[in-house]
């Protein structure tokens, strides 16, 4: 088990997860539809909840996306951008409008420009749009808008009636990623992501077996949704504009309020996934993002950490791997995205380039390890390696500052913000 005081070794890693010592295949390009990213390291959606009231990116916002450009990802996975006011996760989070949109422009060109000038060449770059669903705060507080009652989240406090959001409210979300990819398409994304992850509301859909109407019961209502905003994004914009999606291939809950549970802890079946994924091709997807768990309760399935209680991490990691697989299997042709993978430290490269070397995904995702490195694609690319006085102590400060309403980045090294912040926070 890692520690904060002792880095992992090579004997630490288990022969179930993949490892090479050549991790040259991480520098090479790969087409993503009609565009290509010039290496394998993506730069997972990692929330700063730093944007302006209005949703424009703030300071802090601007500050973080320079440091990735300067750290040479080929590509930025950007982070969760509403598609409407009500399905905002904090006050702060981003939210695309026509007033605001001059912003975000200026600072995609600024992260291309950037990356070009350090390190020779334009990155990717994808806005994560969502709903935040159950988890919506736009005021400041929680407002949440469900998909059903779900007793292992409210326990013996049900959300009233009146959360549960109606299939002509659903009906009409798909409008707003309509609208939203769009205005990403204008401003300078290479493509979105219609977000289906962690419990957000086109997850909840996922499992909504317990749902009565048009979106509950049956996989064709559950994943009605999410399948129709996929096809309706890719018809709606330009040829070669990346339609992508980040999505639970297996939620870590029992049935009937987890996706893809086999009736045995820990274990998914991923038989729905899979059909998932291939259903997410036939519309238009060309780029897949796996991930698991949900970061509000059982955060150690998709962020292993040295404070694991329910598993050793390195099950959490293997499960993502085969997870990532299975859906490069039953996608063929669709670039896969592989998660959790940031507890790995300095082996996390052995292991991602073994992953993509036997095709079991395509490229490799590191999210909180950015806030603590944001250098790490450039130190792999260029040095073969990734130093060890920068990794992610995986300690769950980040996600403290973030729990506490505070604006998250890495206590441990990033001192000039976030060591203050925390001090505060905890007074």
């Amino acid at each position: 088990m890692n520690s904060c005081k002792r880095p992992l070794s090579r004997e630490d890693i288990p022969k179930e997860i993949p490892y090479s010592d050549d991790i040259s295949i991480l520098s090479t390009p790969l087409k993503i539809g009609a565009k290509k990213t010039p290496n394998r390291i993506c730069y997972q959606p990692m929330e700063g909840c730093d944007g302006s009231l209005d949703g424009a990116p703030g300071d802090l916002t601007r500050r973080r996306y320079l440091r990735f450009a300067k750290g040479g990802a080929g590509l930025i996975w950007f982070e969760a951008t509403a598609i409407v006011p009500e399905g905002r996760a904090n006050r702060r989070q981003l939210y695309l409008t026509r007033e605001n949109a001059d912003s975000f422009s200026s600072l995609i060109r600024d992260i291309k420009e950037t990356c070009i000038k350090e390190n020779g060449y334009e990155p990717l770059i994808i806005c994560q749009l969502t709903h935040s669903g159950r988890w919506s705060k736009p005021n400041g507080k929680s407002e949440p808008m469900i998909a059903y009652n779900k007793p292992i989240f409210e326990k013996d406090s049900p959300l009233p009636r009146e959360a549960i959001v109606s299939d002509e409210y659903l009906d009409s979300l798909v409008e707003k990623y309509v609208e939203s990819a769009k205005l990403c398409e204008e401003v300078g994304f290479d493509g979105v992501d219609v977000k289906a992850c962690h419990g957000y509301l086109l997850s909840e859909l996922l499992n909504a077996y317990l749902r009565e109407g048009r979106h509950g019961g049956s996989y064709e209502n559950r994943t009605r949704l999410f399948l129709d905003s996929v096809k309706a994004v890719k018809e709606n914009t330009k040829e070669g504009f990346i339609v992508a999606s980040r999505f639970n291939a297996f939620d870590g809950y029992p049935y009937p309020y987890g996706f893809g549970d086999s009736g045995t802890p820990g274990i998914p079946d991923l038989t729905e996934a899979k059909r998932l994924a291939r259903d997410l091709k036939e519309r238009g997807a060309s780029l897949l993002n796996v991930t698991m768990g949900c970061p509000y309760t059982n955060h150690e399935v998709n962020r292993p950490t040295i404070l694991a209680k329910e598993e050793m991490p390195y099950v959490s990691i293997k499960r993502m791997i085969d997870g990532a697989r299975a859906v490069s299997e039953a996608a063929e042709g669709v670039a896969v995205v592989c998660s959790a993978i940031s507890f790995l430290g300095a082996f996390a490269p052995n292991v991602a380039a073994e992953g993509i070397s036997r095709g079991d995904f395509a490229l490799a995702g590191f999210g909180r390890q950015t806030f603590s490195y944001p250098d790490l694609a450039r130190d792999i690319v260029r040095g073969g390696e990734m130093k060890r006085s920068s990794l992610c102590l995986t300690c769950g400060k980040c996600t403290e500052l973030m729990r506490a309403g505070k604006t998250p980045g890495c206590v441990i090294y990033d001192r000039e913000i976030y060591t203050k912040l925390y001090a505060e926070m905890k007074k």
